[in-house]
């Protein structure tokens, strides 16, 4: 059990969150204002460590959602809600816009369509592109480009920082977080819920399962029986040193597919630039294996739509893995068993949707409680290239990470509170650290003597003598 989580503060609640990626953190932050005494419980040694740990950040406003449906409620929501909350939380926004480009004949004759639905979804800003304004807005662009429009509203974020600040703004409003917990089954019992989980039992009046990946499974173990499949679906990305980012000011889609919204290129809240992801069924649910092959298509692919690109290095490698279901439409449902709600199928376009998920399973779960009247609002210490860093305020003591100017502050900051990382994966996602140009190379041995004896995961084995 992490340091900072909360076993002493008993096991009965209003409402049991499983799973604490992206969707659960929303979730947890709504019902905790709602009121709602809330703990939430994840398996892994630190949060964020599924689905949530890789994607592409970016802000959608989802002018290519599917009309009318629960997908795009969520995403309009949570888009609205983001822009409302994060000067309070200290979350950053990357105001890019977006230029959805056609490279065929036939992806040109597409897009009158898709300028259709996303009138149809309220987004209405759209302008429609020939291959030269296009070229004129973003100078880098092959010219081989034939048509596109652009969609103003589509920004960037950071992603982990959005996560941690919603699950952090839930344990600063009285919300307990359960690491290493996973839930083994369930059993109803009048109006209540007993979980048996790996650390001793919990009992809710409200179970929503958050579980992502593994979402199907943890509603067998809860009511015996599931709706859906997960089929992972891994997505590949290349990141690009820093210097590629001024290759394109704009996020930069493909025409999108019934399959995938397509390979991305845009520059990241973090100051690199960004290609993918692909598009991959696998069985495997823990396990994204990067694929020389597939990078290289990746790179060839952000060559072709920005030539220049090929004179930049590579900075990193990675691949996430989306809970892909049968369906493409999100698996929300109330009915399985009572008091219980199922959160499954949350794809790509979680992050941009959470805030807008957690309100509208608010609103399924009818309960009554007495909202917070004057919540605490902590803040995000701003790791992107929007904004002021730690590096530029006194009294940091020194920077650790030069490649991502991370400083002995900040590390140590994340290190403790009531979210403190439980591995230097976790580490890594608050604070940048070891993820710039030298992956680590030279403050790998700095960070193992910080960080002794205070991860739930060791960065190594101690050393023999």
């Amino acid at each position: 059990m992490n340091l900072a989580d909360h076993p002493d503060k008993g096991t009965s609640f209003d409402v049991a969150v499983i799973g604490a990626g992206v969707v659960g953190a929303a979730l947890a932050r709504a019902f905790t204002l709602a009121g709602a005494r809330v703990v939430v419980l994840e398996k892994a040694v630190d949060v964020l460590d599924g689905a949530s740990k890789g994607n592409s950040a970016i802000l959608h406003t989802g002018f290519d959602a599917p009309e009318a449906s629960v997908e795009l409620a969520c995403i309009r929501e949570g888009y609205a809600l983001y822009h409302d909350i994060r000067d309070r939380l200290g979350l950053p926004l990357v105001r890019a816009g977006a230029m959805v480009l056609a490279w065929t004949e036939e992806e040109e004759a597409g897009l009158p369509a898709l300028i259709a639905q996303a009138t149809a979804n309220g987004v209405l800003d759209v302008q429609p592109l020939t291959g030269p304004e296009a070229q004129t807005l973003e100078p880098a662009l092959s010219r081989a480009v034939r048509a596109g429009f652009q969609v103003p509203g589509e920004h960037l974020i950071d992603p982990w920082s959005a996560a941690h600040g919603y699950l952090l703004q839930a344990l600063a409003n009285g919300a307990v977080l359960k690491r290493q917990t996973e839930v083994l089954a369930g059993r109803r019992s009048g109006d209540r819920w007993h979980l048996a989980t790996t650390t001793g039992d919990v009992s809710a009046n409200l179970v929503i399962n958050a579980a992502g990946l593994w979402g199907d499974e943890v509603d067998r173990r809860v009511t015996g029986e599931s709706w859906f499949t997960i089929r992972p679906r891994k997505g590949q990305f290349v990141v690009y040193d820093k210097t590629a980012a001024a290759l394109a000011g704009h996020i930069l889609l493909p025409v999108p597919t019934k399959i995938t919204k397509g390979i991305v290129v845009c520059r990241t809240a973090f100051g690199n630039l960004l290609v993918g992801p692909t598009a991959e069924e696998q069985d495997d649910r823990e396990h994204a294996p990067v694929e020389r092959p597939t990078l290289q298509a990746l790179m060839r692919r952000g060559e072709e739509i920005l030539p220049a690109l090929a004179g930049h290095e590579v900075t990193a490698v990675y691949a996430g893995l989306r809970p892909a279901t049968e369906e493409k439409e999100y698996r929300i449902r109330t009915d399985l068993a009572p008091g219980y709600i199922c959160v499954g199928g949350i794809r790509s376009t979680g992050l941009s949707a959470a805030l807008g998920i957690a309100e509208h399973v608010v609103r399924l779960a009818e309960r009554s409680h007495t909202p917070i009247a004057d919540p605490v609002w902590p803040r995000m210490t701003n790791i992107s290239v929007d904004g002021a860093r730690d590096w530029q305020c006194p009294g940091h003591g020194g920077i650790v990470c030069h490649c991502e100017l991370v400083t002995r502050r900040e590390i140590e900051a994340a290190l403790t509170g009531p979210l403190a990382t439980g591995s230097l994966a976790g580490l890594k996602r608050r604070t940048r650290v070891t993820m710039g140009r030298c992956q680590g190379f030279y403050c790998t041995a700095e960070l193992a003597r910080m960080t002794e004896g205070r991860l739930a995961q060791p960065m190594a084995e101690p050393p023999h003598d």
